[in-house]
């Protein structure tokens, strides 16, 4: 049943030099992460958008981006903007783009990062922990 879905989604991308598509969020109250470097995503609109439409939909707002291969990766616990606990349905794409070609309509940047350097990024635990999983760490 969809409403019983997490309400967040976010897409893990990766591009085919292995680097990982990161996006700087905003520093400012009411969202989750403020000032990481996570993954693009956001809230499903209605328990009647499916987590699949609803990563499709923010890819597409927050940065104008379609990547045609997204698959479910995992559900992951997290934080929201008011401290509860919640839940993110994570999604794995591959897409060997420019970001600087993307319209980035939320958060600071979009930048590729190797995985050699995640670990120096400040980035909210629940990211950094997908990625060392699909690094195999």
């Amino acid at each position: 049943m969809t409403s019983q879905e997490p309400k967040d989604t976010a897409a893990l991308i990766v591009n085919g030099q292995g680097e990982y598509l990161l996006h700087l969020r905003d520093n400012i109250p009411g969202i989750c992460d403020p000032g990481t470097w996570s993954f693009l995503g956001g809230n499903r609109d209605s328990d009647d958008e499916t987590p699949e439409d609803a990563i499709v939909r923010e890819l597409k707002e927050e940065a104008g981006l379609a990547v045609p291969d997204l698959r479910r990766y995992a559900v992951v616990s997290l934080r929201g903007p008011d401290g509860r606990p919640g839940e993110a349905t994570v999604f794995l794409g591959h897409w060997d783009g420019d970001v600087r070609e993307l319209a980035l309509t939320e958060g600071v940047m979009l930048h590729w990062f190797p995985a050699a350097v995640i670990p120096r990024l400040v980035m909210a635990p629940w990211a950094r922990n997908l990625i060392d999983q699909y690094e195999g760490r």
